[in-house]
């Protein structure tokens, strides 16, 4: 198979490359590394081309032919408010990605889509549910599905695949800083051995899913989901009580949490994905429960050594 991979030196995107090029696929990457590493693809042998999305001449004749793209490149952060930067990376940046897709043959588009899209929506969070973004980040994911969608209806050749991905954690995610998951950012508190600080009184819960379980999903929907949008969660939630004590036993620390009033009236306290869509469609089911995935992560020190 040859792929394309956006956004390839980011956090999904590099785990995605990687295991792509393990698996015997010629890929390429492509990235604007606006907020990404090339640390991130150290042992990646494959072409790269260094280019913002958004601009197609810059980059559309110089990528190789491909079967399959997965579209993981975005602005990720959620407290970036420039609108018009966030629409312009985000949608306008997959509108040209799809045109050059349909023009050079290409087979599948998996694309990174958001939880968030769900907004502060009635848990378990299912595909059927009315879109209710909280941001613009949000939004911008919600506008890439209706993209999707009116594009599939014109080009009914092209499968267009949206992957809702809820609260993903794991390796090569250092470089997203603040962005980065709630577990990486208790982790390095408690690796400093400060009490990891968590809203009152930290049963607050998440769909956490470990990023080897979402690069699973980008492949089985890659071979055989239909077009439309998919959840990519565990389908079970965790407090961030029960991350602590996981983290406490990876870490082999003692540390209690410091609990403080939340300062958000927006905050969203309840997160759970319903997996039955995407098990039925393209038969994926996550593997790594929260204290499974936080082992696997941060069981070795050698996730530390640079930071």
């Amino acid at each position: 198979m040859r792929a394309l991979v956006t956004g390839a030196a980011g956090f999904v995107g590099s785990n995605l490359t990687l295991e792509l090029e393990r698996q015997g696929h010629e890929v390429t990457g492509l990235d604007d590394f606006t907020a990404s590493n090339f640390e991130n693809l150290q042992g990646f042998r494959g072409d790269f081309v260094a280019a913002d999305l958004a601009e197609g001449s810059a980059w559309a004749d110089r990528v190789k032919a491909a079967d399959v793209v997965f579209h993981q490149a975005a602005i990720t952060d959620t407290t970036v408010m420039d609108q018009k930067r966030m629409m312009r990376a985000n949608v306008e940046a997959f509108r040209t990605l799809l045109r050059w897709a349909a023009e050079r043959g290409v087979k599948t588009v998996v694309y990174a889509s958001s939880a968030g899209i769900y907004g502060d929506g009635p848990v378990p969070m299912r595909e059927s549910a009315a879109p209710k973004p909280l941001n613009v980040y949000a939004f911008s994911k919600r506008v890439m599905e209706s993209v999707a969608q009116d594009f599939v209806s014109e080009h009914p050749k092209l499968r267009v695949v949206g992957l809702r991905y809820f609260n993903v954690y794991g390796p090569r995610e250092r470089f997203k800083g603040a962005a980065a998951s709630m577990i990486w950012q208790l982790a390095l508190q408690m690796r400093a051995g400060k009490r990891p600080r968590v809203f009152e009184f930290g049963e607050q819960y998440r769909d956490h899913i470990y990023v080897k379980d979402v690069v699973e999903a980008n492949l089985l929907a890659a071979a055989k989901a239909a077009s439309g949008a998919y959840n990519v969660c565990t389908g079970r939630k965790a407090t961030f009580n029960e991350v602590i004590a996981a983290l406490n036993a990876v870490l082999k620390t003692r540390l209690k949490p410091e609990y403080f009033k939340n300062p958000y009236s927006f905050y969203q306290n309840e997160t759970l994905g319903d997996p039955s869509r995407a098990q039925k469609a393209f038969g994926f089911k996550a593997k790594f429960a929260v204290a499974e995935g936080i082992q696997d992560y941060l069981g070795s020190s050698e996730v530390f050594a640079k930071v």
